[in-house]
């Protein structure tokens, strides 16, 4: 499934060239009167141009033609550098009517180029791989797991490093009780991107399936909540339990009243609890916000 990453220089085609001082006139002046070019100035010792170059080539293809790439190795051709005044690479500089017109330099996340991109041509929409996911996310919710696990393993066949996708194979797998599963997959997120929120989510979900497996039967937990509604750790367990059977809203009703009752509980435990459930379900999930609306209602109140 994992592919090799892109290595600046070795790439060439309609949308993404190498160029040089002596073709730079057509490959990017000439251009940049069809549509804007981008000018990745790079060098071979350059670890950060490492990094940036393939995210570039991604979100250019990904723009349809709305915008073309050139690459120039500075080391080779310093000329052009030199007269644009590039201090540090990589630089990345953005041509439109034969001038260039914007820039930035540093190896920005994938987000920030788009939105670079989107400066010069106007909103992009969804890239392709974005509209798989989405579809991939709608069978997931539909229960279609074995379609929505066929999409979102197409998505890493084409690009290895997509958290999206990656995080979401992870719960998948969470969702049918294969734990090593899913923990094979989050070990395949790079470690570059290891703070993503989407791999956090999918951290959490795994934390919280193996919390809830040493629970068992929650019969018993209910009946010691009912004898004894201040029994704290039976109401944290029961909202535990709750939750990986999918009773979303049971274990939110639970953690809240533990918070109600004794914000202090356990080291501020229930509250933790509840974040770890935001942070498993997603930011803009419904019960995520509905949960947190509750929860700040509670602690503002």
């Amino acid at each position: 499934m994992l592919s090799d990453t892109p290595v600046p220089g070795t790439s060439s085609d309609d949308l993404v060239k190498d160029t040089t001082t002596a073709t730079f006139r057509q490959d990017v002046l000439a251009e940049s009167m069809q549509q804007p070019v981008l000018v990745d100035f790079w060098a071979p010792w350059c670890g950060p141009c490492k990094q940036l170059t393939p995210i570039l080539e991604k979100a250019v293809r990904a723009a349809g033609g709305k915008v073309k790439l050139v690459k120039m190795n500075i080391d080779e051709h310093p000329q052009i550098a030199g007269q644009l005044g590039v201090q540090s690479i990589p630089a990345v500089f953005a041509f439109q009517r034969g001038q260039p017109v914007d820039g930035f330099m540093g190896a920005l996340p994938e987000s920030q180029i788009k939105s670079f991109i989107e400066r010069l041509v106007g909103p992009l929409g969804p890239s392709a791989a974005e509209e798989i996911l989405a579809e991939a996310d709608r069978l997931m919710t539909e229960g279609d797991i074995g379609g929505a696990a066929e999409l979102y393993s197409a998505i890493l066949a084409q690009d290895p490093e997509n958290v999206a996708a990656l995080a979401a194979l992870v719960k998948l797998h969470v969702e049918v009780s294969d734990l090593e599963g899913a923990k094979r997959f989050l070990a395949m997120a790079p470690e570059a991107k290891a703070n993503d929120p989407a791999l956090a989510g999918a951290r959490a979900a795994i934390e919280l399936a193996e919390q809830a497996g040493s629970l068992g039967d929650l019969t018993d937990l209910q009946r010691r909540v009912e004898a004894d509604p201040a029994d704290h750790q039976a109401r944290f367990d029961l909202a535990v339990g709750l939750n990986a059977r999918g009773r979303r809203e049971e274990a939110v009703n639970h953690l809240l009243e533990i918070v109600r009752r004794d914000r202090n509980w356990n080291d501020d435990g229930a509250r933790k609890q509840l974040v770890q459930f935001f942070e498993a379900w997603g930011p803009t999930d419904a019960m995520t916000l509905a949960g947190r609306r509750r929860l700040s209602s509670l602690l503002f109140s």
